[in-house]
């Protein structure tokens, strides 16, 4: 079956393989603001809420990032969170510190869309993510999944919240 998702009404193919609830969670490797490498396994033992954004300069993007930045602070030291785009590390370290993001670790999947294709969220036109959200436990098991189908509306922030809470 084709999965699609829409930005302002018009249909954009996923690219990928479709991951579902209870499924382990693949491996990835994204890098960070300095452009270190970053995988699945750094986040070993903790749980992780793994925000997607298309772009951090756009509004919807900045204000997910900036909303699970203010909330991480609820959530007790075994939980990660992690915000993933295709912004180049220099915009998201420009991000980051305009907008006091300290609390999520936001990473870039730009260089090989490893978690774009491996968690079936790359819009295959635009190469970028679709906006989504995953809560994967302590032992890499997803729990939660919101693929928000028109990537310009936000995702529902407390049932993604409420997830990690239920893993505690």
């Amino acid at each position: 079956m084709e999965r699609k998702v829409t930005l302002f009404g018009n249909p954009f193919h996923l690219e990928g393989k479709e991951v579902k609830v209870g499924d382990r969670a693949p491996d990835f490797v994204v890098i960070d603001k300095e452009l270190k490498e970053t995988s699945l396994s750094d986040f070993r033992g903790k749980i992780k809420l793994i925000s997607c954004t298309p772009s951090l300069d756009t509004p919807v993007c900045d204000l997910q990032a900036r909303t699970f930045n203010q909330r991480a602070s609820e959530l007790p030291e075994d939980v990660v969170i992690l915000n993933i785009s295709m912004d180049l590390p220099f915009a998201i370290a420009r991000f980051c510190a305009s907008a006091g993001i300290d609390r999520v670790k936001v990473l870039s999947d730009h260089r090989e869309a490893s978690f774009g294709l491996n968690y079936g969220i790359l819009i295959k036109e635009l190469r970028l993510l679709a906006r989504s959200i995953f809560v994967i436990d302590k032992n890499d098991i997803i729990r939660y999944i919101e693929i928000v189908p028109e990537i310009t509306n936000h995702p529902d922030y407390e049932r993604a919240l409420q997830a990690v809470k239920e893993l505690l």
